[in-house]
């Protein structure tokens, strides 16, 4: 992948990991659309790296049009797009607590959102026999966030949407990757983007993004930032059982030790 002279869109870029893609792209010599639900924060990822900002809640179809329709202005054509935007608002009381519209969201942002800006790069992308295809899932796609049903089940979703994805189009040339990172030092997480001593386990956006066009470069579909994920991604395929009793324990020491199961008190015990 040449990515000197190359253009990008990138969503949820106004922080955190996204924010870290917009600034290793620009880097790179990319050309970048800054996406994010907050005006402040796209605007102020573009104006330091010279790129375009862009606003708008991806879980409406309007928006991500107007989304691809600016960055074509700005600099057709498309030849990446990193689909980061994300939530996870945690659940109440165990998957069935959270009510029909908090399910709804996660699909709208974590699946569609991803499908209907790939529906409108596609044909030029495939007229090129060119283009990249990013979906930043989570860990959690190909194994489980505790405490969150909808994100599990929506970045679980993600990744096989990829994958398909990638099927359908290989031979066309388009690329498609997922990446599946575990717990990053984001807001998310309680982290403001500061800190430079993490607990173990927890690593920086900009590792993720330097990961991630490492493997984007390389042609990686499964890109895992923590390799530690493809290590429990390979034992929960090879003993299943196992695994989940392993996580029903952990499950259980963390309910006994913490306020809750929310990823910001979860990603320390792992």
């Amino acid at each position: 992948m040449q990515f000197d002279g190359a253009s990008a869109i990138v969503t949820g870029a106004g922080q955190g990991i996204g924010a870290a893609f917009a600034r290793a792209l620009a880097a790179r010599g990319v050309r970048v659309l800054v996406c994010d639900l907050s005006r402040d924060l796209a605007h102020h990822v573009a104006d330091e790296i010279g790129g375009v900002a862009y606003h708008g809640d991806l879980c409406d179809p309007s928006a991500i049009a107007a989304m691809i329709d600016t960055a074509q202005r700005a600099f057709s054509p498309i030849d990446m797009l990193f689909s980061n935007a994300g939530i996870a608002l945690g659940e109440p009381d165990g998957p069935t607590s959270q009510d029909d519209s908090h399910w709804q969201k996660s699909w709208d942002l974590h699946v569609m959102a991803h499908l209907r800006a790939s529906r409108l790069l596609l044909p030029q992308m495939i007229d090129r026999k060119s283009g990249v295809l990013v979906n930043v899932a989570s860990a959690a796609g190909v194994l489980s966030q505790i405490g969150d049903a909808a994100y599990s089940a929506t970045k679980h979703a993600a990744v096989s949407l990829a994958q398909s994805l990638s099927i359908e189009h290989g031979a066309d040339g388009v690329q498609v990757s997922v990446v599946c990172p575990l717990y990053v030092a984001t807001p998310l997480l309680g982290y403001d983007g500061d800190e430079t001593d993490h607990p173990q386990g927890v690593i920086a956006p900009e590792a993720v993004a330097e990961a991630t066009l490492r493997g984007v470069a390389e042609g990686q579909f499964l890109i895992f930032p923590h390799p530690e994920a493809h290590t429990f991604f390979t034992q929960r395929a090879a003993d299943t059982d196992r695994w989940i009793a392993g996580m029903q324990r952990l499950r259980a020491r963390v309910s006994q030790q913490t306020e809750g199961t929310d990823p910001a008190s979860l990603h320390r015990f792992i």
